[in-house]
């Protein structure tokens, strides 16, 4: 797929074509650019491999790092090369981490989350394993985060609990908005850089125990992010309702409705849009070409093949049978 011209590209960067004795400088100009200046040290900088995927999401940044075992400092030296004035949130990958800010020293597992800041010293060291490292970094500006600094520098290198409902989706937000960025217009990237912050500061308000320092705003875009992965997971359950959906996350179908008023479709409007698109994907996947549509139907959702079909064309101007027929033509199995 072409790249729309209002899209957000992904940057993906690699040292694998320079000489090795380059390798290490190349990487270290990378973390300063996509994280914050850092002195770096490893035992393979003789022949250091990196590469990197990052992309901008409203106002925040997310890159995920590949590399070798290292060790990481950030001195007062370095915060005066450069400050960002960020909050990096990090998803450890395939390595544990060991780390130290403001007297406060973690080991963070492999799955699991940590935060700094890049205005205070930091020491970070991955041990040697035999494999490769993988970091997921969320960049988030300090100056429109919804939390005092105060309450968040309590926060810095301490052990996080990523296990809560929170927690898991943003676990799966940092893994996955890396993907289709190509499908994504500039208004959708920039509210999905609102919902990297709200689920950011929902899920350390919750380590805070203290919710009502979000404000009300943020507390409601971080229940419709969860309300809205809930319906994702229960798509193909066709008693999947507004009185489910609002009991599950404890509130009056009346209040769910109020939630979705400013969102671009209503609750039941985003469950039908988002079944139409799960069967739409199916239509065109060649590997179901002998599938019933009738099936991919009742798969997501539709108890009634007539009104599928009324509601698939009403929304893409073709029958879902003609939909099948022309992306077969286009890609012939």
């Amino acid at each position: 797929m072409s790249q729309p011209a209002d899209a957000t590209p992904v940057v993906s960067m690699s040292n694998s074509d320079l000489a090795g004795h380059d390798r290490f400088g190349w990487y270290a100009d990378v973390v300063r650019d996509g994280i914050a200046p850092l002195t770096l040290s490893s035992p393979y900088a003789a022949d250091f491999t990196a590469r990197v995927e990052a992309t901008r999401i409203g106002a925040a940044q997310l890159a995920a790092f590949s590399f070798l075992p290292l060790s990481a400092v950030r001195t007062p030296t370095d915060i005066r090369r450069g400050d960002p004035e960020t909050y990096q949130l990090g998803l450890v990958e395939r390595s544990p981490m060991r780390a130290t800010q403001r007297r406060e020293t973690s080991a963070v597992q492999v799955g699991g989350l940590v935060f700094f800041d890049t205005s205070y010293p930091l020491e970070a060291e991955f041990p040697d394993l035999g494999g490769e490292v993988v970091v997921t970094i969320l960049r988030l500006p300090k100056r429109s985060f919804p939390l005092p600094s105060g309450h968040v520098d309590r926060l810095l290198c301490r052990p996080l609990n990523s296990g809560s409902v929170t927690g898991a989706l943003l676990r799966h937000f940092m893994a996955a908005a890396l993907h289709h960025v190509d499908d994504r217009s500039v208004n959708e990237n920039l509210r999905l850089g609102g919902i990297a912050v709200d689920l950011a500061a929902a899920f350390l308000a919750g380590h805070l125990d203290s919710g009502a320092l979000l404000p009300a705003e943020t507390r409601n875009r971080a229940l419709v992010a969860r309300i809205d992965a809930f319906i994702d997971a229960n798509l193909g359950d066709p008693r999947l309702t507004p009185a489910v959906i609002a009991a599950r996350h404890h509130l009056s179908v009346r209040a769910l409705h109020a939630l979705f008023r400013t969102e671009p479709n209503a609750v039941m409007g985003t469950v039908r849009l988002r079944r139409l698109e799960r069967c739409r994907e199916a239509l065109r996947d060649p590997l179901l070409k002998d599938q019933p549509i009738s099936a991919i139907a009742a798969r997501w959702g539709f108890g009634s093949p007539a009104e599928f079909s009324r509601v698939f064309r009403r929304t893409y101007g073709i029958t879902p049978r003609e939909f099948r027929n022309e992306r077969g033509r286009e890609s012939p199995w």
